[in-house]
């Protein structure tokens, strides 16, 4: 089975930085984009920022110029910097895995992690 397991989120005040990490384990072949959405309460879950195995990269809007995207394809591991983080950034952050191949199959699914608090508040 594959795993996604997420860190860094926490309580920061505006202006603030944080850096989330997310780590894909479990017989992984490839994986074909990373990338983090969010959930606040009483909205939608949205995508913040995903990055294709090739290097593309998409951003919603509400986080270009402060967000930043990376991924380590050697560790399967995608990273979140967040500057100039504001009140309306408060939300769960889950990191997805989409388009896995686990060593053995031919087919590929898409993962979720369990999920990290950020909260930006003075």
């Amino acid at each position: 089975q594959v795993q996604l397991v997420e860190s860094g989120g926490g309580l920061v005040q505006p202006g603030g930085s944080l850096r989330l990490s997310c780590a894909a384990s479990g017989s992984i072949f490839s994986i074909n984009t990373m990338g983090w959405y969010r959930q606040a309460p009483g909205k939608e879950r949205e995508l913040v920022a995903a990055k294709g195995s090739g290097g593309s990269t998409n951003y919603v809007d509400s986080v270009k110029g402060r967000f930043t995207i990376s991924r380590d394809n050697a560790k399967n591991t995608v990273y979140l910097q967040m500057n100039s983080l504001k009140p309306d950034d408060t939300a769960v952050y889950y990191c997805n895995a989409e388009g896995v191949v686990r060593i053995g199959y031919a087919s590929s699914r898409d993962y979720w992690g369990q999920g990290t608090q950020v909260t930006v508040s003075s």
